[in-house]
């Protein structure tokens, strides 16, 4: 039977005791950064999050399309056998007005700026296919409810709705020449809804956001006149918009 060699054993303990020391003196070392940093990110988060109000400002990407509704002419028409509507791509620049009702609540005023396109795409009996690019130039009034989670590490997560009023300066409702023409109107209320995250950072929140709009309101402006605008009922705005918010 072998004898046990106490000082070998020692040593391992030793060696083990040794790396257990260093963890925890890593550890000691490491824990008052740790703590700083959730407290930096808190004080980030107070810094903006406890104001009454503030303000910044938005860029996005939109991609703008058409409900639509056909008519009752559409099926006694002898020349157009398919329309619908394909989107376009535009962007919004606007100004960010936010007023804090709670800790999770805020209410959310953004004036804008919009270029969008829509198409509406034909097919007609004889395989041609032409189209109508409607190109809008709007300002945007949507006043928006705000619900905010509880923040993680140094962010939180929001979802939004609300609803928009829109006016197109370039409408071409009173258009006279084209019998090519589709007319729409120029005012137009949606519902938007969306979802977004704020990440907090010393001077500002940067917000990637998401956001969809539903029109209910009618566009179209009809026009017996106009062969591709007969066959049309009902035109509905819709729009995807992909936005940054850097507010302060």
């Amino acid at each position: 039977m072998q004898k046990a060699d106490f000082r070998n054993l020692f040593n391992v303990h030793s060696n083990k005791m040794k790396h257990i020391l260093r963890i925890i003196f890593i550890f000691l070392l490491l824990s008052p950064i740790v703590v700083k940093a959730q407290f930096t990110v808190r004080e980030y988060e107070n810094r903006f999050s406890l104001k009454p109000y503030h303000f910044g400002i938005t860029l996005g990407y939109n991609n703008t399309n058409f409900t639509v509704h056909q008519s009752d002419e559409f099926l006694y028409n002898d020349s157009i056998f398919v329309v619908q509507s394909s989107p376009g791509p535009g962007f919004n620049l606007g100004i960010i007005g936010n007023l804090r009702l709670s800790d999770h609540f805020d209410l959310r005023f953004i004036p804008s700026l919009c270029f969008a396109e829509k198409k509406l795409d034909y097919t007609l009996f004889d395989e041609v296919k032409p189209f109508q690019t409607i190109e809008s130039i709007y300002f945007d009034f949507p006043l928006d409810m705000k619900f905010k989670s509880d923040s993680y590490r140094d962010f939180k997560v929001y979802v939004i709705g609300g609803i928009k009023y829109s006016y197109d300066l370039q409408s071409n409702a009173k258009a006279r020449n084209a019998e090519d023409l589709v007319k729409v109107n120029s005012s137009d209320i949606s519902v938007d809804y969306g979802a977004g995250f704020e990440f907090y950072f010393p001077y500002f929140i940067f917000c990637p956001e998401i956001k969809f709009s539903q029109g209910i309101i009618d566009l179209h402006s009809p026009d017996e006149t106009l062969i591709y605008s007969r066959v049309i009922d009902r035109l509905f705005s819709r729009m995807l918009l992909i936005s940054i918010h850097l507010e302060g």
